[in-house]
């Protein structure tokens, strides 16, 4: 039996027992996250989608629980445009969900943009929810400026294990990476310092959100009736709103026009301006998240976040995959580089 029958079959079982009953089919989705495998189950008229998760061996996060109790909490305080939790198996790392049948969002507009913020102001509404205060932080929360260094420092320095051995990796973290973090740290904390702001103190848990972390278009489908749909909950918990933000506006994932950006910001200065520091935070880490940003792209020269990528099921030649991702940050180092990394509130165009 292949790897991938095998895969099939464990699935299929653990399918059976969530539902309490055989299913009529199981296939893997088309589509699927890039550590997590996807299928697409059936049982009579019902549609879940069953999410394998990733042994703790490749990540320690309890990455099933934390989707499930996202989508709980959601669903029952009235938000209807994520998928229901049905059951899950935390032995076995199966977790089944709502199938969401929808096409993924390549093309966003103004509209979607819209329904973006409405969501982000639905979830963050919840924070004054009591039982909210039982969620996690979310995975990699950066409740302050230090965090954020902190952040990248640790995953330079993880790279820097491989790198004696790929010369193209090392030049970029010693000639472009490294010196970038530390410029932008340093204007950073001057920043902060000019503001009154402890640049190693976390933000008071009333400025904290509950965050999608890695939200975006391209964790959203869009049903037939266009109303958009957001799924991958599995890092959510408590953060800083400007990571958020700043992850948003950056991520590597999504193509947003200037236009649709500026709409972004905009329409989410109003929803978090409720903490006078919110803007001051993104505006002077902006720089340091587009850094720790390269620094996640990089992760395919690790080893163990390889195995992890082609035990989901993604590609299998690692050269062109490391080959892919110097070039990709290499262009996002000229975009932080040469672009203006600091919004102004006078209209200037800050991406």
């Amino acid at each position: 039996m292949s790897p991938a029958d095998a895969d099939l079959v464990a699935a299929r079982a653990a399918a059976e027992s969530l539902v309490g009953g055989s299913v009529d089919l199981i296939k893997r989705a088309a589509t699927g996250g890039r550590n997590s495998k996807i299928y697409l189950v059936r049982q009579g008229k019902r549609q879940f989608a069953l999410k394998k998760y990733p042994p703790a061996s490749d990540d320690p996060r309890n990455r099933l629980e934390t989707e499930l109790r996202a989508l709980d909490l959601m669903t029952r305080h009235g938000i209807r445009n994520v998928p229901q939790a049905v059951a899950g198996d935390v032995r076995q790392g199966y977790a089944l969900i709502e199938w969401i049948e929808g096409e993924a969002v390549t093309m966003p507009n103004a509209g979607d943009i819209e329904a973006a913020v409405a969501f982000l102001a639905a979830v963050d509404r919840l924070r004054r929810v009591e039982e909210a205060r039982l969620q996690p932080l979310a995975s990699e929360a950066c409740l302050s400026g230090a965090e954020v260094v902190a952040q990248i420092q640790r995953r330079l320095s993880r790279l820097d294990t491989v790198a004696a051995s790929e010369p193209a990796l090392r030049a970029l973290i010693e000639d472009e990476l490294c010196p970038l973090l530390s410029s932008f740290s340093a204007n950073a904390e001057a920043g902060y310092v000019k503001a009154q702001i402890r640049f190693e103190a976390a933000i008071s848990a009333e400025n904290q959100t509950l965050c999608p972390s890695d939200f975006g278009f391209h964790n959203a489908l869009r049903p037939p009736d266009g109303e958009l749909c957001f799924i991958d909950f599995d890092y959510f918990g408590w953060d800083d709103p400007a990571k958020l933000v700043a992850d948003f506006l950056l991520h590597p994932g999504m193509t947003l026009s200037v236009g649709l950006k500026q709409r972004f910001y905009t329409l989410v200065s109003d929803l978090y301006g409720r903490d006078t520091e919110f803007e001051t935070r993104l505006h002077l880490l902006f720089p340091l998240f587009g850094l720790r940003w390269c620094a996640i792209l990089l992760n395919e020269f690790l080893p163990e976040r390889w195995s992890a990528r082609t035990r989901a099921g993604g590609q299998t030649d690692w050269y062109e995959a490391k080959q892919r991702q110097l070039a990709r940050v290499r262009k996002f180092v000229q975009m932080l580089k040469t672009e203006p990394t600091y919004f102004s509130k006078g209209g200037a165009n800050p991406f």
